[in-house]
């Protein structure tokens, strides 16, 4: 009989009470020996009294305090070179970000699928949003030619069941901002939206929403359509704001966050499948590009041979950096759809916030500077160098106006952007240049997709 592994699992908490909690509370709950399980938490320098709890409730868990801030980089890496305190050293480690909750069976899915070949460095879970939601599709149609620089669709206001409750209300990637600017008079919000895309509203307490009161208008005369599981609605659209209401179905379903990664056309890094709704379309075993480091289990071996986390990249892209140096080395990742994870997404730093921003725009010219084609580096690095200069040759010249303010914020984020860039820059050429290299950085590029 195969003797079972040792398994290290790293949970990083930065101020996360209850989600922390939670987190741990379900990992204890994971089906493998506990003798043969460790579950460590590192605490990135937290004000709240998680470490308190988690040392009174759960002593099993080994607690780590760096007492800073390290990063979700700097933070793993603790986690995973920490020395052995009983027991043999781990032949595997999972990292499980604080704010998942795991299914019983996910750590023993991940295992099988990595030991089906010696060559697979990591098997990723497949993560669910934490709510199930209910909600429609939209499709946006100009009755006459729409001119390229409007929007198809802007969203002004909402109401969930009668009730103003945006932090209810999910968008999917057809729907931009929320942004800065009001456009009009009696705005509460302002979205502006593509051709097609979702609205969806989480389900709170079992309790599913029936309706959805929209304030909408479009730059160009158009006409939108609502539709799903059964409903349909179609509204005339103008300038002029108006209020529409919405049927919502009474089906509920869950949406992906993550089920692998991609690499993405312009070496962008992200998730396989985000924000589709989930229909089984992957429920079949897959290999992929790269891992999402928010649940997945890491063969020691192959961090052995690739080395663990870029503690300069701080947070966002230091999975992807690592995948894609495995990748060169030869080592191939596997997506297991039987190991389930649950996430409440980006609750840390928060999608859209000045942190998320910062960290994904630069982290990715510095990833694409250490492991990419030169061509693809050179042109990404360029490009950000471009988008710096008008920022901030449009701030320059809006200055004077009422608009300047929301204007001078972007083109300061574009100058942190690409001067961090080019700070960190000859360190990572450097890197390229000392990389263990087996496999061609071109011969990568064949698993750039196109959303």
């Amino acid at each position: 009989m195969t003797e079972v592994p040792r398994i290290r699992v790293v949970v990083i908490n930065f101020d996360g009470g209850d989600m922390t909690i939670d987190c741990l509370q379900s990992l204890l709950g994971t089906d493998w020996p506990s003798e043969k399980l460790e579950i460590v938490l590192v605490d990135n320098g937290s004000l709240d009294d998680v470490v308190e709890q988690v040392a009174r409730r759960f002593p099993e868990v080994r607690i780590l305090e760096p007492l800073a801030n390290l990063g979700f980089a700097g933070g793993c890496n603790l986690g995973i070179t920490a020395p052995v305190v009983a027991g043999s050293e781990p032949a595997f480690v999972a990292l499980v970000n604080n704010d998942a909750t795991v299914q019983r069976s996910w750590l023993r899915e991940l295992h099988r699928a990595i030991e089906a070949a010696p060559d697979i460095g990591a098997s990723s879970a497949k993560m669910l949003f934490a709510d199930r939601v209910n909600g429609l599709e939209f499709e946006v149609h100009p009755h006459e030619a729409k001119p390229e620089t409007a929007d198809f669709m802007r969203i002004t206001g909402l109401r969930v069941d009668g009730i103003r409750d945006d932090d209810r209300v999910v968008f999917d990637e057809g729907v931009f901002g929320p942004t800065g600017f009001m456009s009009n008079e009696g705005a509460e919000m302002s979205r502006w939206t593509k051709g097609r895309g979702s609205i969806r509203v989480r389900v709170v307490e079992g309790s599913a929403a029936r309706s959805l009161e929209l304030r909408l208008s479009s730059s160009h005369p158009s006409r939108v359509r609502f539709h799903g599981d059964g409903v349909e609605n179609s509204f005339d659209l103008s300038s002029d704001p108006t209020w529409v209401r919405v049927d919502l179905p009474a089906t509920t379903f869950d949406v992906i966050n993550n089920v692998g990664s991609n690499l993405f056309a312009g070496g962008f890094g992200g998730d396989r499948g985000f924000l589709e709704r989930d229909r089984g379309q992957y429920d079949s075993p897959a290999e992929v590009f790269a891992w999402c480091g928010g649940a997945v289990l890491l063969r020691c071996g192959y961090l052995d041979s690739v080395g663990v986390f870029d503690e300069r990249l701080f947070l966002y892209y230091e999975d992807t950096d690592l995948s894609w140096r495995g990748r060169l080395q030869g080592w191939r990742y596997v997506y297991e759809p039987a190991a389930v994870v649950r996430h409440r997404h980006a609750q840390s730093s928060g999608v859209g916030s000045p942190v998320f921003r910062f960290h994904t725009e630069r982290n990715r010219l510095l990833v694409l500077a250490k492991c990419a084609p030169v061509g693809l580096a050179v042109r990404a690095g360029l490009g950000e160098l471009r988008r710096m200069i008008i920022c901030n040759v449009r701030d320059l010249l809006l200055r004077p106006l009422a608009l300047r303010i929301p204007v001078r914020i972007e083109a300061a984020h574009r100058r942190r952007v690409f001067f961090s860039y080019v700070s960190l820059l000859p360190g990572m050429i450097r890197d390229r240049v000392m990389m263990d290299r087996r496999v061609s950085r071109r011969s990568l590029i064949r698993w750039q997709v196109s959303k």
